[in-house]
């Protein structure tokens, strides 16, 4: 089987940032890999998680792409998230720290040819 014959992930805009993150680091505390995919496109700054919408009626899984679209460069080399009474706490940032939720950021040199995106 060719990648054309592949359907592409399904794509799913999130809101901000801090959606994915926090769907992202739920994934990661649960034991599972984790990354987020970084790549620019058509002058804009993208990044996502590939992610298995599992048991979908008759299917086994349908891949969606999950997605956060911007303007502006996305910096740091992972996303960190901690979640304590006080609030919920989302940042990038270059290194890990103790007690954050670590998601390392993978920088693509360009979109991937089976990703379909608006």
């Amino acid at each position: 089987m060719s990648l054309e014959e592949i359907p592409p992930p399904i794509p799913m805009q999130v809101e901000g940032l801090e959606d994915l993150a926090r769907f992202m680091a739920s994934i990661a505390g649960l034991g599972q890999p984790a990354y987020a995919l970084h790549f620019e496109y058509n002058g804009l700054n993208y990044i996502g998680v590939i992610a298995i919408y599992r048991d979908y009626y008759k299917w086994y899984g349908v891949p969606v792409f999950y997605y956060y679209e911007s303007k502006t460069p996305i910096d740091g080399k992972y996303l960190l998230v901690r979640s304590e009474e006080s609030g919920e706490f989302i940042k990038t940032s270059n290194g890990v720290q103790p007690g954050w939720i670590a998601v390392p950021i993978i920088r693509l040199k360009e979109k991937p040819s089976f990703l379909k995106i608006s």
